[in-house]
């Protein structure tokens, strides 16, 4: 059983900070696959939300382009989560009994970790300026109940696991 921490302060992370690496299934073998973006000096410009993205997999070597502009993200944790540019499942995804669980990299499923582990949760303060709907705030009412954290903790070890075995 996991050591519960104190306090988690919220960080004030969106969605779209943990864009920069995001590990999808391969559509190719079925292994552990990257979507990063295109190097800077390409035509890309602008926000590192709308630069072209590559997806890549070592495993069997496949590599995709994409540039569009559109994203699409997915709502709700009664499907599987896919990646918002190629549309592939994402690599870090466990179901459990209440939904899926998912994160688009390590550090996107770290920080739902210290959220879950945490028996003092603060939120960022509603008078301060920024961002008000943070990726913490948005989390789905199941992962935030305390009645829930050992089950979402099993599912994050899960996750941590199929790491290991890939």
């Amino acid at each position: 059983m996991a050591l519960l921490s104190g306090r988690f302060r919220d960080p004030r992370s969106t969605e779209y900070d943990f864009l920069g690496l995001i590990m999808v299934r391969c559509p190719g073998c079925e292994k552990a696959a990257r979507v990063v973006p295109e190097p800077e000096d390409r035509e890309a410009g602008g926000r590192l939300v709308f630069r072209p993205r590559r997806l890549v997999c070592r495993s069997c070597g496949l590599s995709r382009v994409r540039s569009g502009r559109s994203l699409t993200f997915r709502r709700g944790t009664a499907q599987p989560a896919t990646d918002p540019y190629f549309g592939m499942p994402l690599w870090l995804q466990v179901e459990s009994r209440h939904g899926w669980l998912w994160a688009y990299n390590l550090e996107h499923l770290d920080l739902i970790h210290r959220f879950v582990q945490a028996t003092l949760r603060e939120r960022a303060s509603w008078y301060d300026t920024g961002q008000k709907m943070t990726l913490v705030a948005r989390l789905p009412a199941w992962i935030k109940r305390a009645k829930n954290r050992h089950e979402v903790l099993r599912a994050i070890s899960r996750i941590h696991a199929s790491l290991l075995a890939a």
